[in-house]
């Protein structure tokens, strides 16, 4: 390159992948086998066994770097704020979960004792996370119901309702927790991936949802029965639209109120946050004012509203997870176990993007687990990350887990201290607080339009996967929407836009010849280009774009030739044609009929042959006795391979035979820049021959075409244009001797 220049020219031998191998040596690299890897995997030494540790307990690493000065003054106003809108969305969320309030507050507290030692994310918070309190709370109800009698299941004997409920609660978190450990420890983190960012945004829509419309009992005082499965978000409403009657109207007074004022303050926070040290903390605040009002004036008694009640002080004995129960929720708790994971991940990855830090998905799934596991012994329910309460975390200048931990000691003097000063809490109060905090989830409908101007495929995952969690449940519809995904995926690649290529003028660059003007296209040249991997579903699918590409069937053009071949050696041999200098000569008197031999089949498909013929026959020009056989302009075709990942051995199977049908009908074939790694796979499986030889390969497109031009000079003269860029070349023939056009000359130049 010179300084300064637009242009740049390179002198180099044309390479095929045979010359190419031949010039320059590779490095041999050892290919590890699977026992191998197993070995490395279980072999240990004082190094790995630091790392491990290490890597176990995170904790370490970001304390060793601890700054006291700069970091604990910020850590401590972050956990006092976390900590305050911790308790009030744990009280909150657990509706959620169909459980008395004061569970919230265990998960608020022992999965993120846990968390401080073992993740990753120093911003994150954990705790409840409405989407999967919902799910939890379908589990919840669908086992103990509100109406009619709960499951026949051991270790429910002698136990209320609510405690019923608490014993599935945790139960199906400790097996969601036992499923997080394990893809953890089997390091299956990248799991996660197969949840794409529009899944998780119509799945997490869906949710909010299905959220929304279950406060609305809390908003406006009714009682509606908890239900799960297909279309309970349908029955739910049919039941409160024929129970809107009854609705309390201080409830819905209160709940507008709670609303609306949230709802402002949240605004005047997004738009002031440069100007505030501290976001507003709008929830805690009218909470506290709707506690103590509805104390001085006696909501409960006075107007029938339903509030928070009794709460217990101080923590539960840890308890044993139920088997039984096990059994009948493993089904719901595998989602859990990668809902969970996935948002927390996702929301962690954005805030390590943004500090400079990195973040182990590994670690992460080992780290909800033992959470999950831990806080589960203790009652609590299953534990990820809410947006909004990381949001508060970060932006009050949060910087480590240590904020993390002194959020969870807010938590845990609320539960030994002071919580019963929020038994006359309303609980329509809990409800709006939750309605108002599903504006982001909400507004993600936003993305719809979006979506299907940009990708219809994504924009079809995305409202696939909405309307499945709405109707089916979420559980069901997540399945739902794993299974559009995939079919989406699977399409693109079995459907891909394969193209024809021509040459930009003046340039060794080739593009798909519908899009540019300045093109040029060899005469009796195509270039063709799939841009997917080929494999048994998208085989024939290339098998018929080429067709198509190149104007004729290479089968049905070989059948049609040999049944030519069989038809003149019939007339040679009956005297009815004879060869001259002339060419063939038809000696009948009458019109010589066709006959319909259809005997020998397969021997159509072979290739054809001339060993008992006078002379080779020339397809292209006229035959004798008015035979006729389709016409090919082709007589070359290069396979651009650039974006062809893999192979599989149906594709293998269907490529070779493709690559044979064309050569037996006098088209020769190249294939450029293909892995080498699928080359080596042709190798191993034998997929070359005396049709198919490996000479076929070439290293760049440009490398093949400017051998087809070596080749078939006559196609290139009549294009003045042409001879604008110069590649300087050596030309390697098939056979294996280079041949130079000007023996002077290191490089001949060869014009294209």
């Amino acid at each position: 390159m010179r300084r300064g220049a637009q242009q740049y020219v390179v002198a180099r031998p044309l390479y095929s992948e045979e010359s190419f191998a031949e010039d320059h040596e590779t490095v041999y690299r050892h290919r590890k086998t699977t026992l191998d890897h197993i070995k490395q995997y279980f072999t240990c030494d004082a190094r790995r066994a630091k790392n491990a540790a290490l890597s176990l307990l995170p904790v370490i690493a970001w304390m060793k770097i601890y700054r006291i000065k700069e970091w604990l003054l910020s850590d401590i106003v972050s956990g006092i704020s976390t900590g305050l809108v911790a308790v009030l969305q744990g009280l909150a969320y657990c509706l959620l979960a169909s459980l008395p309030p004061w569970y919230g507050l265990f998960s608020a507290f022992f999965p993120v004792v846990l968390y401080f030692f073992l993740g990753t994310s120093r911003h994150i918070s954990v705790g409840p996370f409405p989407v999967l309190c919902l799910m939890i709370g379908s589990v919840v109800t669908r086992l103990v119901p509100d109406e009619g009698l709960p499951h026949n299941i051991t270790g429910f004997e002698g136990l209320t309702r609510d405690e019923q409920r608490v014993l599935v609660a945790s139960s199906v978190t400790f097996l969601a927790g036992i499923m997080q450990l394990a893809m953890g420890i089997l390091q299956v983190g990248f799991v996660v991936m197969y949840l794409s960012d529009t899944l998780v945004s119509g799945f997490t829509t869906a949710a909010a949802v299905h959220i929304l419309v279950s406060q609305l009992k809390f908003v406006l005082g009714l009682t509606v029965p908890g239900l799960s499965g297909p279309l309970a978000l349908i029955y739910t409403l049919e039941i409160i639209f024929n129970k809107i009657t009854s609705t309390n109207v201080c409830d819905v007074v209160i709940s507008l109120t709670i609303m609306v004022v949230v709802f402002v303050v949240k605004e005047l926070n997004d738009r002031f946050k440069s100007k505030l040290p501290v976001p507003i903390p709008i929830e805690v605040i009218m909470t506290v004012i709707a506690c103590g009002v509805s104390y001085a004036f006696d909501f409960k008694t006075r107007y029938g509203i339903e509030v928070v009640g009794y709460i217990p002080k101080g923590y539960e004995p840890p308890m044993a997870p139920n088997l039984h129960i096990f059994q009948e929720t493993a089904v719901e708790a595998f989602p859990m176990a990668i809902v969970g994971f996935a948002v927390a991940f996702s929301v962690a990855k954005v805030y390590s993007v943004k500090h400079d830090y990195t973040i182990d998905g590994n670690q992460e799934l080992i780290a909800f687990g033992a959470s999950n596991i831990f806080g589960a012994s203790f009652k609590s329910f299953a534990a990820s990350t809410a947006l909004s309460r990381s949001a508060v975390q970060e932006s009050t200048g949060g910087k480590t887990q240590v904020a993390g931990l002194l959020s969870a000691i807010i938590v845990m003097i609320v539960t030994l201290a002071i919580g019963f000063l929020l038994e006359p809490l309303p609980k329509s109060v809990l409800g709006a607080v939750v309605i108002v905090n599903l504006k982001g989830m909400l507004m993600q409908f936003r993305d719809v339009p979006y979506l299907w101007r940009r990708d219809k495929p994504d924009c079809v995952v995305w409202l696939g996967t909405c309307i499945a969690a709405i109707l089916l449940g979420l559980d069901l519809g997540l399945a739902a929407g794993l299974g559009v995904e995939l079919i989406s995926v699977v399409l693109r690649a079995q459907f891909p836009r394969c193209s024809v290529l021509a040459n930009i003028n003046g340039t060794d660059i080739y593009k798909d010849r519908k899009d540019y003007v300045d093109i040029y296209e060899p005469e009796g040249v195509k270039i063709f280009r799939i841009p997917s991997p080929i494999f048994f579903a998208n085989i024939e699918f290339f098998r018929s774009k080429l067709v198509e590409a190149v104007g004729f069937n290479p089968l049905r053009v070989l059948r049609k030739r040999n049944k030519a071949l069989r038809r003149i050696r019939k007339l040679l041999k009956k005297g009815d044609l004879q060869w001259t200098s002339k060419g063939f000569l038809n000696t009948s008197c009458g019109p010589i009929k066709e006959s319909e031999d259809e005997s020998n089949m397969e021997e159509l498909d072979l290739p054809t042959d001339f060993k008992d013929l006078p002379t080779r026959i020339d397809w292209s020009a006229e035959l004798p006795a008015n035979i006729i056989v389709p016409r090919v302009d082709v007589h070359s075709l290069v396979l651009d391979f650039a974006a062809v990942s893999f192979l599989d051995i149906s594709a293998l199977k269907g490529l070779k035979t493709m690559l044979k049908e064309l050569i037996r009908v006098e088209v020769e074939v190249y294939i450029v820049a293909c892995d080498p790694y699928i080359l080596e796979k042709l190798h191993d499986c034998c997929f070359f021959d005396d049709e198919v030889q490996p000479s076929m390969f070439f290293l760049t497109l440009h490398d093949a075409m400017l051998y087809v031009h070596e080749k078939h000079p006559g196609s290139t003269e009549k294009k003045s244009d042409f001879d604008k860029i110069i590649t300087t070349v050596t030309v390697h023939q098939p056979g294996g001797s280079l041949r130079s056009r000007d023996r002077h000359a290191p490089y001949p130049e060869t014009k294209f």
